[in-house]
């Protein structure tokens, strides 16, 4: 039985403070263990790697936009955060491309110890401007069946939101169903949430074309979708922030231990 499988569900979006607005939709998501990639590719007819296809990977999707194995850079990040790695499964929850598209507000890579063990998980965020940055947290081994982790806000995302955020991330890791909340703070509150609530399907042929057929071109409805929220927020006349220069660490690294810090990676 292969790690790997599909995510099907929903992302829900609210805006809690200045004009409250909210949102749903339905998406999926793939769980891709790094190292069955080219295993899965070679058994399924509609998912290939590193060319076109219904459904395609391509490592430069991710980190830091080369051909660089994905499993060097997030061991990179591993040691930077003071852990070692030992050959565990480091295991990415993602859209893939659809018919050669993709984009990905967040991805999440989950890094685990040779014995299964969660140490650590990764956040890839790319915004529409092009610009993409990770956030790279230690996983806290308290024996809760819920990870709980916050850093502040070192990546403009959203030009309706300010930078002096805090995100706090709850995540019930993948498994027969996954859950991902995220909330973003400033100093009077709450003012945005954001959830991704889906259950486990086995990654085959018939899955990704059932996949297909009920979310078709979700890539591109995700940017559509972005795009037409923006619009919605700026016509009930919520604020733009002047999009700032990126960060010069492309990865914000926490250290094991250590409640916040950026250190430069390879993203």
């Amino acid at each position: 039985m292969t790690a790997s499988g599909l995510y099907m569900g929903s992302v829900m979006h609210r805006r809690l403070r200045h004009r409250p607005h909210r949102l749903r939709y339905r998406i999926f998501m793939a769980l891709l263990d790094l190292d069955e990639i080219d295993a899965l590719a070679g058994r399924l007819r509609l998912f290939s790697r590193g060319r076109f296809n219904l459904f395609s990977f391509y490592d430069r999707d991710y980190g830091a936009s080369t051909d660089e194995p994905l499993r060097g850079q997030l061991e990179r990040h591993m040691r930077a955060a003071g852990l070692t790695p030992d050959g565990g499964p480091i295991r990415l929850l993602t859209m893939p491309r659809m018919l050669g598209f993709a984009f990905n507000p967040v991805s999440l890579f989950f890094c685990h110890r040779a014995d299964g063990a969660l140490v650590a998980i990764h956040y890839e965020v790319n915004n529409t401007f092009g610009e993409r940055h990770g956030y790279f947290l230690p996983v806290r081994q308290d024996g809760q069946p819920t990870v709980r982790q916050h850093c502040a806000k070192a990546f403009h995302v959203s030009p309706f939101m300010g930078m002096a955020l805090r995100y706090d991330f709850r995540v019930a890791p993948p498994g027969p169903g996954f859950a991902l909340g995220i909330t973003g703070s400033d100093a009077a509150g709450t003012i945005i949430s954001a959830a991704f609530t889906a259950r486990r399907r086995a990654l085959t042929d018939r899955a990704l074309a059932l996949a297909f057929a009920s979310y078709p071109l979700l890539t591109l409805k995700v940017v559509g979708g972005i795009l037409w929220e923006a619009l919605v927020l700026w016509i009930k006349g919520i604020g733009l922030h002047e999009h700032p220069t990126p960060p010069t660490q492309s990865v914000t690294i926490v250290h094991s231990g250590v409640h916040s810090g950026a250190h430069s990676g390879a993203a």
